[in-house]
């Protein structure tokens, strides 16, 4: 069946903005964004990890993985392999070979609405892979599918070329337009958290945390 790709690749921010983001806890980002986006279900099986970069974004048929293949043939550093699988957790998408070919590729990491295999090589590497479930079988490889087009993960609609952010906490995602004054407010209010931890030590808090 047809896979079908609306862009071979996708914009990036300067890479500023980028780096800038690799210290920021997914979970003061999302504070910063009202509370709303933001993956739900997924985690991480790699070994740690940051994730930090731009949505190069796949929707499948639910247990099938020809179009990430296509997918694997066109994205390179700085991307985000992000798959709308639908959420099935019936076969895996992407196992180690996929997970290797990625590497090779520069990529940064996968974010999968899916199931998983092979979670051991994940487990043992630092490169980043959130999904939603593991399963030992395997896909089927007929398609349809398509390639840089918006989907949604976990209830999070992630366009192509937004930047995504994983952590220990999850995964968050937002336009790359809005980034910078995103990024100097989630800056602020890690200042601000930094200055209560401080006071807590130092016995002289107040409670203002729970006031702000």
């Amino acid at each position: 069946m047809t896979i079908t790709i609306a862009a071979n690749s996708v914009p990036k921010p300067p890479a500023e903005i980028i780096e800038g983001f690799r210290g920021a806890p997914t979970s003061v980002i999302s504070d910063n964004l009202a509370r709303l986006p933001g993956a739900v279900g997924l985690k991480p099986y790699h070994r740690g990890a940051k994730l930090v970069g731009t949505a190069f974004t796949v929707r499948t048929r639910p247990g099938d993985n020809l179009a990430i293949h296509r997918a694997l043939e066109l994205v390179g550093p700085g991307d985000v392999i992000v798959v709308d699988g639908g959420g099935d957790e019936t076969r895996a998408l992407v196992g180690e070979i996929m997970k290797n070919i990625a590497q090779w590729r520069k990529a940064e990491g996968y974010v999968i609405d899916g199931a998983i295999r092979d979670v051991a090589a994940f487990a043992a590497d630092d490169f980043p892979c959130y999904a939603r479930a593991v399963i030992h079988r395997g896909p089927y490889k007929n398609g349809p599918g398509e390639i840089n087009v918006p989907v949604t993960i976990g209830g999070s609609v992630i366009s192509p070329g937004d930047i995504v952010v994983g952590d220990e906490d999850g995964v968050v995602s937002f336009p790359a337009a809005g980034a910078a004054p995103l990024l100097e407010a989630v800056r602020a209010q890690v200042a601000r958290e930094e200055e209560t931890m401080k006071a807590i030590r130092e016995g002289r808090y107040q409670g203002s945390y729970g006031k702000t």
